[in-house]
């Protein structure tokens, strides 16, 4: 099947819990009617930095996780913006290219 190519793209942000209800209402008020989604995603890795004893024992660190669909044109502003609001917080992001995308 050949599909244009979009200009969207798929920003994943992942955070520590205590950040989920503040990105929440910054997104709402980013978004302007247009959702994201948000789910619990576990983090694993062999370094043990900023974990606590239990999260070193099960070999997973708990977060919460957002993606976003966004124009790739907004892409640079929308991150100087998370960074200025939320510096400091241990954000951890990256970029998809979307392909393809629709509803049924």
């Amino acid at each position: 099947m050949n599909t244009p190519p979009t200009d969207e793209v798929l920003l994943a942000i992942t955070a520590q819990p205590s950040l989920e209800e503040p990105l929440v209402d910054w997104l709402l008020t980013k978004r302007s009617g247009q959702g994201f989604s948000s789910f619990p995603v576990n983090g694993h890795s062999s370094q043990h930095e900023g974990l606590t004893l239990s999260e070193q024992v099960s070999g997973r660190k708990r977060n919460i996780q957002f993606q976003i669909q966004l124009d790739v044109g907004k892409l640079a502003s929308f991150i100087r913006e998370l960074e200025h609001e939320f510096k400091d917080t241990g954000l951890h992001y990256w970029v998809i290219p979307i392909i393809q995308y629709g509803r049924i």
